[in-house]
């Protein structure tokens, strides 16, 4: 992997840094070495940059903030592609261009700031908005799906193409990229409406107070472990009905303040938050022959 990380350099792509902790890179903290992170400067250098790994059959993985995803303990030898490079915006009256590495919460506060409603329901979700995309991110029944208008993507075969809304295939927690992963999200181009900003500014405080009070934020964590598996049936009322509240792995914990939420209570390992939601998985599947499905996405487990 040396050799190949020196011709990457060479290749003047982008920021490259070797031997990087993937706890630094996810909210969970947790998570081994990667052999390499490239921050490619443009969809030109991406490109470049995809060529030569696939060429060279090497893995890689596309990062956001991290904030779904759990990196087994073991060193991940490939190469982490962030597109943080990847943000710039454009607001036009309520049409808000934006690439797919800045932040969807900036973005929720922005478009507040301008008097657009509706993106609230992204205020407290820690992604990119590329990441946002690719999970069909959402909170308060909505979600990316009713506000994303287009976006603009990398094909496997190295074309820019533009994909309507209706050929997303945006569903509760899923998106056409869930199953096309060789696509890269670049752009999107997000519709909202105005909205009066007072009232928006309230929604997103009040909505604050509540994260606040019912979820851990203090403990690093991923948001929700399992999406709820139907309407008015909540996977954390679920799991705390079975007593799992407070359960304790390693260094991991299903929190006693929400039983959807696994956090890390002090140096957890991946593997001991894995163990965690597998074994809620079960517990709730032998209780109430429910099949929860997991939010997060597990990379490098092989």
């Amino acid at each position: 992997m040396n050799e190949h990380i020196k011709k990457i350099k060479a290749m003047n792509v982008g920021k490259v840094l070797e031997k990087v902790p993937l706890k630094n890179h996810t909210t969970y903290k947790v998570g081994g070495i990667a052999s390499c992170f490239v921050y490619p400067d443009n969809t030109k250098n991406l490109i470049k940059l995809l060529k030569y790994l696939k060429t060279n059959n090497i893995q890689y993985k596309v990062l956001g903030n991290g904030s779904n995803t759990l990196f087994s303990d073991k060193e991940y030898i490939g190469v982490i592609i962030k597109l943080d490079n990847f943000n710039n915006i454009e607001i036009k009256d309520t049409v808000i261009r934006v690439e797919a590495g800045y932040s969807l919460m900036k973005l929720s506060l922005l478009a507040a700031k301008k008097s657009l409603a509706g993106l609230e329901f992204a205020s407290g979700i820690p992604g990119t908005v590329g990441g946002a995309i690719y999970m069909n991110a959402g909170a308060y029944k909505s979600d990316m799906g009713y506000i994303v208008k287009k976006v603009k993507v990398l094909t496997p075969d190295y074309r820019v193409i533009t994909m309507a809304n209706r050929e997303l295939n945006f569903h509760y927690r899923s998106s056409f990229f869930q199953t096309h992963r060789d696509y890269i999200c670049l752009e999107a181009t997000i519709g909202l409406v105005h909205g009066n900003k007072e009232e928006i500014n309230k929604v997103n405080s009040e909505r604050k107070k509540r994260r606040i009070e019912s979820q851990p934020l203090e403990y690093p964590s991923a948001g929700s472990v399992f999406r709820n598996p139907k309407e008015d049936v909540f996977a954390g009322k679920l799991i705390e009905d079975i007593g799992l509240k407070g359960l304790i792995k390693g260094g991991a914990q299903i929190s006693q303040k929400h039983a959807n939420f696994i956090i890390n209570i002090g140096n957890a390992k991946a593997s001991d938050i894995k163990e965690l939601i597998e074994f809620t998985k079960e517990a709730v599947k032998d209780r109430y022959d429910i099949d929860l499905k997991i939010e997060q996405e597990f990379v490098n487990w092989e």
